[in-house]
């Protein structure tokens, strides 16, 4: 599959998480939970430090979740990713986008081994989305 094919095959999903989302306005982690809110996505965030995210309840992990996602967009530092890639593999995630910044050649290597849909290397979900900044 091309990158775009990828993207396509990640964006078809109904629902996702950010893992990494941040309270934080002028961190990634804050601006890609709001690229899916500004497309009307269903999105959760994960952040073990923060109860709740642009007035959304925040959960701890991937496995805190109240339902299953279809994708996950990940804005993390890479040993961080290596950890969250080994539960999405568990709970059977099948779409993975790593952000800049977010991947390890580890977390890339096994998400391939579980055939998962991953996206990371390259293009940005933010530009995908088609992000703009908003006044809060």
């Amino acid at each position: 599959m091309t990158v775009e094919e990828r993207i396509q095959a990640f964006l078809a999903g109904k629902r996702f998480a950010v893992v990494g989302a941040s309270p934080d306005r002028a961190k990634y982690g804050n601006k890609v939970l709001r690229a899916y809110l500004q497309n009307n996505l269903e999105v959760f965030p994960i952040n073990p430090n923060s109860d709740k995210v642009e007035g959304l309840r925040s959960f701890p992990d991937l496995k805190s979740l109240p339902d299953s996602v279809d994708g996950i967009s990940i804005v993390t530092p890479p040993g961080v990713t290596e950890q969250v890639v080994e539960q999405a593999v568990e709970l059977g995630i099948r779409n993975i986008w790593m952000q800049p910044g977010a991947e390890s050649p580890k977390a890339i290597d096994r998400t391939k081994h579980s055939r998962a849909n991953v996206i990371a290397g390259g293009p940005c979900l933010l530009v995908a989305l088609a992000y703009h900044e908003s006044p809060q």
